[in-house]
Parts: C-alpha cells; sequence; structure tokens
C-alpha cells in the first residue's frame, strides 16, 4: 500500500464499508419528541472534542442513536491537549492500545500509522509519537463523519422543563442547546482547574511564572535561570521543552525523597479491573483511589531520559519550596526559593502541580456541582480527604442526586472526565483504559434513551403494520391455489370415533 495521504484515504474509505457491513442493527431508534422546541432537541450532546469525546460520538453513531453533536472551545483540528500543552514526545501508554477503532482492524491507530509511515516504522517505535496520535484523533473524525461545532464555550449545564440545556458562546453568539442527554469529556481538568499553588502566585508577578498547562512562550526563557515544581510528566516534559529554547539551567524540585520507580497502572490493566471496578465496594475503590494518590507514577521514561541527557539540567529530591521572595541580585530582580537545602536563585518559575479538584471551579457546571452526590457524602474514609470531593456516579458514568428525589435530571448527565477517577478507577478515561470503559458509558447512555420512552413501546408495537409478506396477484382469502379456498358452509372433516381412542 503507499504510504501518506492516499493510504490514509484508502484506509477511510475500508473502515467505513466495513461499519457498513457490520452494523446490523443500525437504524435510528429514538422516537422524536413532542411538544415545544423539538425541532432543535439533540439526543446527546456531548461537551468535548477529544479522545474520549471523539470515540463515545462514533459508537453512539454506530448504535443507531442519531442527533448527536459535540462542542469544543478549540478551532477545528486543535481539540483535546497534543497541540497545545501537552509537551511528551510520545503517549506513555504501551502502542498496542486499542478501543477507539471498536472492533475494527481498519480504524486502529496501528493501521492508520502503517498506511501513514509504513509496517516497518511501526516496528520500530515503543510508544506512539505525540504528534501522531493527533493526526490520527483528526483521521479518525474526519473518516467517521463525527458533527462537532467547534469555539464553542460552554458556561453551564441545566435544567430546562423535560430537557437539559447548555448555555454557550459560539462564534455568532451566545446560544443554548437542548438535549435529552449530555455527556462532560472534558478531559484532565474536568473536575477542577489548573491551579498555580498559592505560595507562588502570591509571592511573584504573572509574567515570573506559569503553570505547566499554559500556553508558554519557551523562546522568552532563553538565557534564564527556571526553576520547576514536580515530578511528574509535564514537569519534566517543560523541563526539557525549556532547555532545549535556550534557558540557562533548569532545577527540577519535588517534594518526595525519590522519584516513583513502579508504575502502579500497568499492575491494574486487565480486562477484569477495568470492566468491574465500578462494582466493587465502596470501601476498596476508596482504598485503591487512595493508594494512587499516595504513590503516584514514574515520569515517562523518553521524557526522563532526555531531561537527563540535557547540560544544566539539576534534578532535586526532598526538596519542597518552603517560601518564595524577589529580590534584587547583582544588579536584576530575581525569585529566591527557600528550601531545606538552601536558597535557590531563579529567573522564572513553572508548576507542574496538577489540577484542583474543584467541581465548582468548573463553569460548566455551576448550576450541577451543588445538587449531585460526593464521595464525602457516601463514605466516612472520604469525609475530610481531598478526594472526598470526587462526584460520586453510578456505574455508566452519570451523576446522582445528593438529596434524593430533588434533581433528578442530573442522572441525565454523564461524567466521562477526571471526576470520574475514584468511581470507575484511576484511568477509566484515559487512551488504556477505553476499551473496557466506553461501552460502560454508551451503554448508559443509551439505557436512558431508551427506557424515556418505555410508555410508547406496548402502543407503537401494537401499531406497527409494514407489511413484510406481500401476496402476489391471484391469491385470494390466503388460500392456493384458489380451488383450495373452502366454501362458506363447509364443515370440518369429521374424525372416526376410533381416531380419537387413546
Amino acid at each position: 500500500m503507499p504510504l501518506g495521504s492516499t493510504a490514509t484515504a484508502e484506509l477511510a474509505q475500508m473502515a467505513r464499508a466495513e461499519l457498513a457491513m457490520l452494523a446490523y442493527p443500525d437504524r435510528a431508534w429514538v422516537l422524536p419528541p413532542t411538544g415545544d422546541h423539538t425541532e432543535s432537541l439533540f439526543n446527546v450532546v456531548v461537551v468535548g472534542g477529544g479522545q474520549s469525546a471523539l470515540a463515545i460520538g462514533a459508537r453512539l453513531q454506530r448504535d443507531g442513536v442519531d442527533r448527536v453533536l459535540l462542542l469544543d472551545a478549540a478551532e477545528e483540528g486543535a481539540e483535546g491537549v497534543w497541540d497545545n500543552f501537552a509537551r511528551m514526545p510520545e503517549l506513555r501508554t504501551p502502542k498496542q492500545l486499542n478501543g477507539m477503532d471498536m472492533g475494527l482492524a481498519s480504524l486502529s491507530v496501528q493501521r492508520w500509522y502503517e498506511a501513514r509511515y509504513g509496517a516497518a516504522a511501526w516496528e520500530c517505535i515503543d510508544r506512539i509519537p505525540r504528534s501522531a496520535w493527533a493526526d490520527y484523533l483528526r483521521w479518525y473524525r474526519r473518516t467517521l463523519a463525527l458533527p462537532m461545532h467547534n469555539e464553542v464555550k460552554v458556561h453551564n449545564v441545566r435544567p430546562t422543563g423535560s430537557w437539559i440545556a447548555i448555555d454557550a458562546q459560539t462564534p455568532t453568539g451566545p446560544r443554548t442547546y437542548l438535549t435529552r442527554v449530555a455527556v462532560l469529556a472534558t478531559g484532565f481538568d474536568g473536575a477542577g482547574e489548573w491551579r498555580v499553588p498559592t505560595l507562588v502566585s502570591d509571592a511573584l508577578p504573572p509574567e515570573r511564572y506559569n503553570h505547566s498547562a499554559d500556553a508558554i512562550d519557551f523562546t522568552r526563557l532563553k538565557g534564564q535561570r527556571v526553576g520547576v515544581l514536580g515530578h511528574g510528566a509535564s514537569a519534566f516534559d517543560n523541563a526539557v521543552a525549556a532547555l532545549r529554547a535556550g534557558a540557562a539551567s533548569v532545577d527540577l524540585c519535588f517534594r518526595r525523597a525519590r522519584l516513583p520507580r513502579a508504575n502502579p497502572h500497568r499492575h491494574v490493566e486487565t480486562a477484569g479491573f477495568m470492566q468491574h471496578f465500578h462494582a466493587l465496594p465502596d470501601a476498596v475503590r476508596w482504598q485503591v483511589a487512595q493508594h494512587f494518590r499516595e504513590v503516584d507514577q514514574p515520569p515517562p521514561r523518553g521524557s526522563f531520559d532526555a531531561a537527563l541527557s540535557l547540560p544544566g539540567f539539576r534534578m532535586r529530591a526532598g526538596c519542597p519550596w518552603n517560601a518564595i521572595r524577589v529580590a534584587e541580585h547583582k544588579g536584576r530582580m530575581e525569585i529566591i526559593v527557600d528550601t531545606p537545602h538552601g536558597a535557590l536563585h531563579f529567573d522564572h518559575l513553572i508548576c507542574a502541580t496538577g489540577q484542583t479538584l474543584d467541581l465548582a471551579a468548573r463553569t460548566e457546571l455551576r448550576t450541577l456541582a451543588p445538587l449531585v452526590a460526593r464521595w464525602r457524602d457516601r463514605h466516612g474514609s472520604a469525609a475530610n480527604a481531598p478526594a472526598g470531593q470526587a462526584p460520586y456516579l453510578g456505574p455508566h458514568f452519570e451523576f446522582q442526586e445528593a438529596v434524593p428525589d430533588t434533581a433528578p435530571w442530573v442522572s441525565r448527565v454523564f461524567a466521562f472526565n477526571s471526576a470520574a477517577h475514584v468511581s470507575h478507577g484511576p484511568h477509566c478515561t484515559s487512551i488504556s483504559g477505553h476499551k473496557h470503559a466506553l461501552p460502560l458509558v454508551v451503554q448508559g447512555i443509551t439505557r436512558r434513551l431508551f427506557l424515556d420512552q418505555a410508555a410508547q413501546l406496548v402502543p407503537n408495537l401494537h401499531a406497527y403494520a409494514e407489511a413484510e409478506l406481500v401476496m402476489p396477484a391471484g391469491v385470494e382469502n390466503d388460500c392456493w391455489p384458489p380451488s383450495a379456498e373452502p366454501s362458506a358452509s363447509a364443515e370440518p372433516p369429521s374424525l372416526p370415533t376410533s381416531a380419537l381412542a387413546p
């Protein structure tokens, strides 16, 4: 097969043909609504346009759910994190990942990569390059013609009558999308926000620091001394980016006495864990969540090796930042960070400190957040822990009421983002969890849509009269040949008495 755009176009055609071959039953089955505003009602609106949103939209489409729409704040082609603040050279998930392909090899990232770069190139890589994954997602959306409105910023999800209203700002002005079901596929920060520690933000003007999730102009750091706080993937990725842009030095500081060596995510990547985690007792699920919080995972090997190979990189374990101030030193204003090992002097800081779990920080959740059950409400051990703020989700990722029978509409909203990690496992919505988590959330969505129309099921079944058998001309009264038609006065033949004996 030729390489490049021609080969990927041919692969897209093959994928569509295979989907059509395996589509049965695929006809749309969600009944049209009655009442006001029904012409503008969607069956499902997915907030988000990244990998999870695309995969959910594709599966709903395959399962006969029409009037599905995806909304994303980014420009077309820039959805997700891959071309903005994700700065790793490659994914950390093993390249054999699957789930978005819906069981079709022609939709898999491996077939796409081989079509684009060749089978030998696939054999040579250990992980999928980040930029290649972004290109695959764009190809996936085009191949499946997934409907999406871009540059749409959602700022509230609320009830309106029998439906869900999604208020948003669009390129043409404010708009409210009406839907039966809403899905929040808003990624890693979907349960809170990226937040710089107040230790930093209270001490420095905004131009002297960044969060690792910011759009950073690394060229501005040329010749500067940079301090990075954190030990995860983004800490090392930003350190590498700063040094490659010409930073004089980077000191990567973290509180732990040593970096994690083992990755507990690899241990739980089994079909049993990923399919049935949500069915475990609350105490076990909470213990798992706490373990992952305490032990964490090591940085990706590629980012770690790249940082260690660059001149000017220093890694400081057991080095929390205790205080920060600005002072003049040798004619320049510099940042002084006090640590247990003495003062460190920097020109700029990058905080790779992740996101804060805070539903109230998400503008789209301002109506919903006060109404949903949290882990702190359902499990005693979670009462005072930070993760206790996480929503207590149902078995299909649906929100649940904090107070029964006060806000039943919240169960029509599904949280397929980082809000689900305590209820459904540490990587349920990540690439490695898609194979098992996506069918679960889609089943929950279709179940809700189907039960909504339960009252019409029997009447519609009784009214169904689409002819499948059409009698040819000459057949009357369902008798053939016509001579076999009994006369109106004919009596059925009687059997001899002996024939009735046992």
